[in-house]
C-alpha cells in the first residue's frame, strides 16, 4: 500500500493544538467504512470454486486467492504500525488536506503499484474460508477498538506514510476496497471460469 498527500495540499489545513478525543462523527464514519469493506470482501469471495479462486487474467497477475492472501498478510502489518503510532507520545498534528484523498485512493485504480515484498502474496493460502476467517478476526479487533477508544487519533503519526492514526485506519479499509475492486475486475474477465450447472435431481 502506498499513498502520499501532496505537499501543496497541506497548506489547506491549519494544524490545531492540543489533544482531542475522536469525535462521534469520525467514529461512525470509520466504523462504517471498515464494516463496509469487510462485508464486501466476504460477498466477493464466498461461494467461488477453486478454479475461480485460482484464475489469473494473465501470467504474473494475482488470482482472487492471492488477493485475499495479500490482505491477510498486509493488514496485521498495518495494524502493528497503528499500535506503534498510538504508543508513541502525541505530537503536533501534521498539516494535511483532510481524509478525502484516502477515500479517493480506495476507488481509483487507474494508478496501480506493486506491493512491497513483505506484503506480497506467497501462494501459500489454499483455503478461502480460512483466509476470510483470519481477515475477519483482525477486523473484529479493529472494530472493537474504534467503537470504544477515547484516544486522540489525530495527534499520533504513522511514520510510514506521515499521516495521522485515524487516517491510517481509514487507509487500511481503503486499501482493502481497492483489492475488492481488483477481485471484481478478475470476476468480470471474459475467461473467468463459470460454474457448471447443477446436475438434475434423480
Amino acid at each position: 500500500m502506498s499513498w502520499r498527500i501532496a505537499s501543496l495540499a497541506a497548506l489547506l489545513w491549519l494544524a490545531s493544538a492540543g489533544a482531542a478525543p475522536i469525535s462521534e462523527l469520525e467514529r461512525q464514519r470509520l466504523l462504517s467504512h471498515l464494516q463496509m469493506t469487510e462485508s464486501w470482501l466476504a460477498d466477493e469471495v464466498s461461494g467461488l470454486s477453486q478454479a475461480q479462486l485460482e484464475f489469473r487474467t494473465a501470467p504474473g497477475t494475482w488470482s482472487i486467492l492471492e488477493v485475499l492472501e495479500h490482505l491477510v498478510i498486509a493488514e496485521p502489518i498495518y495494524w502493528r504500525e497503528f499500535e506503534e503510532a498510538m504508543k508513541a507520545p502525541p505530537g503536533p498534528r501534521p498539516p494535511y488536506p483532510g481524509d478525502e484523498p484516502i477515500l479517493w485512493y480506495g476507488i481509483d485504480r487507474t494508478r496501480r503499484e506493486k506491493a512491497v515484498p513483505a506484503e506480497e502474496a506467497k501462494g501459500q493460502l489454499r483455503d478461502c474460508s480460512a483466509g476470510l476467517a483470519a481477515f475477519r478476526r483482525l477486523r473484529a479487533r479493529m472494530l472493537a477498538y474504534v467503537r470504544t477508544t477515547k484516544g486522540d487519533l489525530r495527534s499520533h503519526i504513522v511514520q510510514r506514510q506521515g499521516c495521522d492514526a485515524y487516517q491510517w485506519l481509514l487507509l487500511i479499509s481503503a486499501h482493502a476496497q481497492r483489492h475488492i475492486l481488483q477481485i471484481r475486475e478478475i470476476k468480470a474477465h471474459p475467461r473467468f471460469p463459470r460454474r457448471s450447472p447443477a446436475a438434475p435431481q434423480q
